[in-house]
């Protein structure tokens, strides 16, 4: 266990030096509460202020992390797990010593030689800097009214693709370390002026996503940006612009989907490892109760094991901010996936998600439910998982069907008990 102490202590190093927000001895709970942010974006795993500061030592705590927590922190690193972390910085039993960040190192060495007006002017130059950085730093820290910050967003169509008009005001920062995230992604991440006023992007896929303002590295502002569909919409993924399908490409008899045929007319290429087409219906489900809901779909992965060789599946229910990613793979695959539940992600590399193997040439019906933060997940009628979460999903602004491949959907339904039902039967 002490090793694990150490380690962790060297995992919290890394992270300040990659936030470069100076000493955390300092940080405050808007410190904490961006980091959590970060970490959610990068990881989907949403850790709270209060794990970040029991793990800081800002609140007395005697337990050590959990495997989950300490996972998420490796793979903030960019490590793939913990695991992973320990054996990078552990040789032979060691653990690599973490350098003090306040290191003083070669400093100058001044001469005794006229000790006063060496003193003299080296006292005078001191006090010039400081009054000169206290001007500037008066100047910049100037509390800023928030009223005066504005940042919204204005779509430009109702279709796909759809650009997007950011409009934005963080001048009274003074700061040259602005930014736009268009999305949860950090790759879609732009910097702008710090006196600008608009920023343009373009969404090629569909979705709920929460835009930021960030200035000096702290989210300042937030604007939701909803790009919705006419229905289902059939899109393959495709590098740098998808390939949308028309309605009547993704219609066969009694399914939706797409067949090998007509993926490789669109890529291409007759092997789909990583490509993925996706079915999207995006918007509103009026009267379903994201906290008390059942989604029920049939579904199977047409893919020979020549096209892919996972032939894997997701069902996603998307709400306002986060969502829940339900897989299901050929049963020597099941390493290679994970479940988004909402709050966290469980990762097929540390727990046994070996029920979510099938035989996915056959359809196979896939159910799921939240009820009290509980989500658990149904495979052919057998329950095959259960988790508790951290916190509800706001309202559900979307279904999505993803296939690795070739794949079909014979029928969903979604309801809230007592509520609204919508389904549909292909």
């Amino acid at each position: 266990m002490e090793k694990e102490k150490q380690l962790l202590l060297l995992c919290r190093q890394l992270i300040e030096q990659m936030l470069n927000w100076g000493d955390s001895s300092i940080w405050g709970n808007d410190d904490f509460e961006q980091l959590s942010q970060q970490i959610f974006d990068k990881t989907r795993v949403q850790l709270s202020v209060s794990t970040l500061k029991r793990i800081w030592g800002k609140v007395r705590y005697e337990s050590f992390p959990n495997a989950a927590t300490l996972n998420a922190l490796a793979c903030f690193l960019d490590y793939t797990s913990w695991r992973d972390f320990r054996q990078r910085h552990q040789v032979n039993g060691i653990i690599e010593q973490p350098a003090e960040v306040n290191e003083i190192k070669n400093l100058p060495v001044v001469t005794r030689s006229k000790p006063r007006l060496r003193y003299i002017w080296v006292g005078s130059t001191v006090l010039l800097v400081l009054g000169a950085l206290f001007f500037m730093s008066s100047k910049r820290n100037k509390p800023v009214d928030p009223a005066s910050i504005k940042f919204s967003s204005k779509k430009v169509s109702d279709d796909l693709p759809n650009s997007v008009v950011f409009n934005y005001d963080a001048s009274a920062f003074h700061s040259d370390s602005v930014f736009i995230q268009q999305s949860w992604d950090p790759n879609r991440r732009e910097q702008v002026p710090g006196d600008g006023k608009q920023f343009t992007s373009i969404y090629y896929y569909p979705g709920y996503f929460i835009a930021k303002l960030i200035v000096d590295k702290y989210v300042k502002k937030e604007t939701a940006v909803f790009i919705k569909t006419k229905g289902w919409k059939g899109i393959l993924d495709h590098q740098p612009i998808p390939v949308y399908l028309a309605s009547d490409e993704i219609k066969g008899e009694g399914y939706m989907g797409v067949d090998a045929k007509l993926m490789q007319q669109k890529l291409g290429t007759p092997v789909f490892n990583n490509t993925w087409v996706k079915f999207a219906n995006i918007r509103e489900f009026p009267g379903v109760n994201a906290d008390n809901f059942t989604m029920d779909c049939t579904l199977r992965n047409t893919s020979t094991p020549g096209q892919s060789a996972c032939a894997k599946a997701d069902l996603t229910i998307l709400g306002n901010g986060t969502a829940i990613v339900i897989p299901i793979v050929n049963k020597g695959c099941i390493s290679d996936m994970g479940i988004l539940t909402g709050t966290a992600w469980v990762s097929g590399k540390d727990h046994d998600l070996s029920a979510f193997g099938t035989d996915m040439s056959q359809f196979q019906n896939l159910r799921c439910s939240v009820k009290d933060r509980y989500l658990k997940i149904y495979l052919n009628d057998k329950q095959i998982f259960e988790f508790k979460q951290a916190s509800n999903m706001g309202r559900i602004v979307g279904i999505r069907f993803e296939f690795e491949g070739p794949g079909e959907v014979k029928q969903y339904k979604l309801e809230t008990p007592g509520g609204s039902v919508y389904e549909e039967k292909f």
